[in-house]
């Protein structure tokens, strides 16, 4: 009985083993259909990375996005008419509901970040930040440099709950941002799209983004390193004083 049941449990754990092994290469298969080869092997080496690593690691790859300021909105005013957006400043309570750090959103206003936020029935259900300047990256240690300076912004962290996600909610959110951009006199609003969320790149596509550059990170405990389309093209640095500053045109 003894020699069964250690069988038994044997078999168990091979056949456990197998159906990770097999989850784990339907995943592969999918990230390569979605995202192709090259693409889809990234993808797998940061999930690869972060397991070794036990998130100690990552890779990153972003597109750097150029996107004209529509000069017309992308909705019928009545379109939407029961969601509200709103400019919110750090103090606003709406801000303690969003699912990122406090540390993150408070080093955002400090370099003075714009958040709009979008609520429906007194509840949020999405956000986006902008700057009108240079922005420094809490993803990963860089800067960014929109250019040129007074005619183009830095738009970052567009999220929207998944429920809105195939609604109104996310045009009307860009209306309101490009009229705000507007009344600044921007022309362009820059950004960078995470190269494995294929939903955002085409949703940037639609509204007449187009890529202006590519770079790779990968971090390593306290040590980066990047690899980029655009100077200054390579990067490697050892401590959070250094980073690379990417001056972005259209």
């Amino acid at each position: 009985d003894v020699v069964q049941h250690s069988g038994k449990a044997a078999a168990g754990a091979v056949g456990r083993t197998a159906g990770r092994f097999r989850n784990r290469a339907d995943a592969f298969g999918e990230a390569i259909r979605r995202l192709g080869w090259l693409n889809g092997c990234l993808f797998a080496f940061d999930w690869l990375l972060v397991a070794v690593s036990a998130g100690g690691a990552r890779l990153h790859k972003y597109y750097f996005m150029a996107q004209p300021v529509a000069d017309r909105r992308w909705l019928p005013l009545k379109r939407g008419a029961d969601i509200e957006i709103r400019r919110v400043a750090e103090t606003d309570p709406v801000i303690g509901a969003f699912p990122r750090p406090a540390q993150t959103i408070l080093c955002r206003f400090r370099q003075g970040a714009i958040c709009l936020a979008e609520l429906k029935a007194g509840r949020w259900i999405g956000f986006l930040w902008l700057t009108l300047g240079p922005y420094r990256e809490d993803e990963v240690r860089c800067r960014y440099v929109p250019l040129p300076a007074g005619n183009a912004a830095w738009d970052f962290d567009v999220h929207l709950e998944p429920e809105h996600r195939n609604g109104v909610a996310f045009l009307k959110l860009w209306d309101e941002a490009n009229s705000f951009l507007a009344a600044h006199k921007v022309r362009w609003s820059l950004s960078r799209s995470a190269a494995f969320n294929r939903g955002s790149i085409l949703s940037h596509a639609r509204m007449g983004a187009r890529r202006i550059g590519t770079v790779t990170f990968v971090s390593i405990g306290p040590w980066q390193i990047c690899a980029a389309t655009v100077p200054p093209y390579l990067h490697f640095s050892t401590h959070p004083d250094s980073f690379p500053s990417f001056e972005l045109d259209k």
